[in-house]
């Protein structure tokens, strides 16, 4: 499964939509997504779970390239 994390680069900053930065994590889970982040020092706003077509529209950015755990 691909999971989408949205998040801030700043632990402390307050979720602001202009400084929402994104991921893609191929995971088993939510929970081993979280786990691989546990280290990066990052605000997690949502992690979301990606249907066929959803992944598809994703593929498109240019900012896409998925990591696995």
């Amino acid at each position: 499964m691909v999971y989408k994390v949205l998040y801030q680069e700043l632990p402390e900053e307050i979720p602001v939509r202009e400084r929402t930065k994104s991921l893609y994590f191929e995971a088993e889970s939510e929970r081993q997504v979280r786990k691989e982040l546990a280290s990066r020092n990052i605000n997690i706003e949502f992690i979301q779970q990606l249907d066929e077509t959803h992944l598809e529209y994703e593929k498109q950015s240019p900012d896409y390239k998925v990591e696995s755990v």
